[in-house]
């Protein structure tokens, strides 16, 4: 029986990079995790031996860390795009390229004579985000043809003290689960969007930096805003804040994990537990997954 190699890449995974930006007394810092993969002519690297068509990883490597330097790193995206595009344009075997990037943020430390001002004055009063906890991600695909980008962020805990009902759901034989009609919600939001921009024709890049911030901004609003009588509800919510105001954004997948909170019983003890303390569950938990796009849109952020 024949076999056949079916699809394959390959490339150099997880290059930690640094950038410091040193043109001024105020540093900046771009910390990044970048993923190289690329696709294309390679089935006698596979068949044969011959490494006539192989670009080596190490080389995809440095090409990282010299881009870095020579065009500078504005935004995951634009590094990415810039990426993705040297590999396909000037490795005339590499037909497509994916770059996926995890960017970790650095907050700086203000000092009691600092004279910066926290920005943001408004709260939701039982809304929370820790902080500094979430990654911004994003995966560049070129086809020589068309670049895709989806962004996107991890590890961004949030929680609604109150405003969260769970009730109405079906009932078996196995249903223990107790109706809920003032509960804590909290998830791990997992959130992947995807562009309309192709980089066709001259056309013009988004402001990644700036979508991202609004995108994020909008996904917690909604969160915050939103009576909730399941996640899923609010998963709806959060997908269609962002396509109802950042034009730039076509489809917007997120995955949310319920992160339980339970009433401990505090009757053994001879005190009433008033919805005040709760047993945090880290396992096993209700897992969210949704996708919400523009009408006429075909969804190209895979499923996990």
């Amino acid at each position: 029986m024949a076999h056949v190699l079916g699809q394959n890449q390959y490339g150099k995974a997880e290059n930690r990079i640094v950038r410091v930006y040193r043109d001024s007394t105020r540093h900046e810092i771009k910390d990044l995790n970048v993923s190289v993969a690329l696709s294309g002519d390679f089935d006698d690297v596979h068949l044969t031996g011959s490494n006539a068509n192989c670009l080596p990883t190490d080389t995809t490597k440095n090409t990282v860390y010299a881009f870095a330097k020579e065009y500078g790193i504005d935004s995951a995206e634009a590094f990415g795009i810039t990426l993705a595009r040297h590999f396909v344009d000037s490795a005339e075997p590499v037909r497509r390229a994916r770059i996926r990037i995890e960017e970790y943020s650095w907050d700086r430390i203000r000092t009691p004579d600092s004279s910066a001002r926290f920005i943001g004055s408004e709260e939701v009063g039982h809304s929370f985000v820790r902080t500094g906890q979430e990654t911004r991600t994003s995966e560049i695909v070129y086809d020589g043809d068309r670049v895709q980008v989806v962004s996107g962020l991890k590890d961004l805990v949030v929680m609604n003290s109150t405003n969260s009902e769970f009730w109405g759901y079906i009932k078996d034989r196995y249903t223990t689960l107790q109706e809920a009609y003032d509960r804590i919600l909290a998830t791990q939001v997992t959130a992947r969007w995807a562009y309309g921009y192709t980089g066709r024709d001259d056309e013009q890049q988004p402001n990644w930096n700036r979508s991202y911030t609004h995108v994020k901004r909008h996904l917690l609003e909604a969160f915050a805003e939103t009576y909730s009588y399941s996640l899923q509800q609010t998963l709806h919510a959060m997908g269609t804040r962002v396509l109802n105001n950042r034009a730039e954004v076509d489809e917007v997948r997120l995955e949310l994990p319920n992160k339980h909170h339970f009433l401990v019983d505090l009757s053994p003890f001879g005190l009433e537990n008033e919805n005040e303390v709760y047993y945090a569950a880290d396992r096993m938990y209700g897992l969210i997954e949704g996708t919400v796009h523009r009408e006429g849109v075909v969804p190209v952020i895979p499923v996990a």
